[in-house]
């Protein structure tokens, strides 16, 4: 399988910082052309450097202690973004935090800038471990069933607990934005946690890497004029950037 390849790549390089496509091929029993398909795609998603003959680990100043690989794509763009919106939070803020990858790169800044202290709600398990031991943060976990790639409660409890809670400042990541349809996800749990946020912060921030500009969708979170400010990296293409302008949509694009 696919994903079992990626993982074992992955894993491969967080031990030994390279790989090799001949010996990965006879490793994992598979053809090297599919190695090197597989290897040339996750440089493409940031997750590795591609070499000739291989490829190496990507250094990035984040420790590789979740095997959810979606937290490792594009950091360098999720970083510029996390930064981006720590500008938006004050102090003493109550903010809220869910599950998307994107968010776990804000809990990060948080946890690292201690000039502001913050109470802050969440329902990822991710997040709630980095920030548990950050004496600048107050931290309420949301409780329920817990699920997802990136390891998050959800489901009836959890959307009961959320409702107890009415936060400054949200913070959400999404599947993808269509300008035409609104922000999208794919799994409903999850667009029912993003809804609840909705309802319960004064302020929402969407933070979106520019790979989630345009493409399909399952299901509609809301439109876009919904949230108060939608945050990309510098890398995203020129004519979203005009569409915004042209529609008025909130977005603000980070520095580098």
């Amino acid at each position: 399988m696919m994903q079992e390849r990626r993982l074992a790549i992955l894993q491969e390089l967080e031990e030994n910082g390279r790989v090799r496509v001949a010996d990965l091929s006879a490793r994992l029993n598979c053809s090297e052309v599919t190695i090197r398909s597989d290897i040339k795609n996750m440089d493409k998603e940031g997750l590795l450097r591609r070499t000739h003959g291989g490829a190496i680990r990507l250094d990035k100043g984040v420790e590789r202690k979740y095997s959810a690989e979606t937290i490792y794509r594009h950091t360098d763009r999720k970083k510029q973004i996390a930064a981006c919106a720590y500008e938006y939070i004050e102090d003493r803020d109550t903010i809220i935090i869910d599950d998307a990858s994107s968010s776990f790169y804000l809990a990060l800044h948080i946890k690292h800038h201690p000039e502001k202290r913050l109470a802050v709600v969440t329902n990822s398990l991710l997040v709630g471990n980095e920030l548990a031991d950050a004496r600048h943060v107050e931290l309420y976990m949301i409780g329920g069933h817990v699920g997802g790639h990136l390891a998050a409660t959800m489901g009836e409890a959890a959307l009961q607990n959320m409702e107890q809670f009415h936060v400054d400042k949200g913070f959400i990541g999404i599947h993808s934005i269509n300008f035409d349809v609104g922000l999208t996800s794919i799994a409903t749990p999850q667009m029912q946690v993003k809804r609840a946020i909705l309802k319960s912060a004064q302020e929402v921030y969407v933070l979106a890497d520019s790979s989630k500009f345009g493409g399909g969708y399952v299901s509609v979170i809301c439109p876009v004029n919904q949230v108060h400010k939608i945050i990309t990296d510098s890398e995203i293409d020129k004519e979203y950037v005009r569409k915004a302008e042209h529609e008025q949509i909130p977005l603000v694009i980070a520095k580098q």
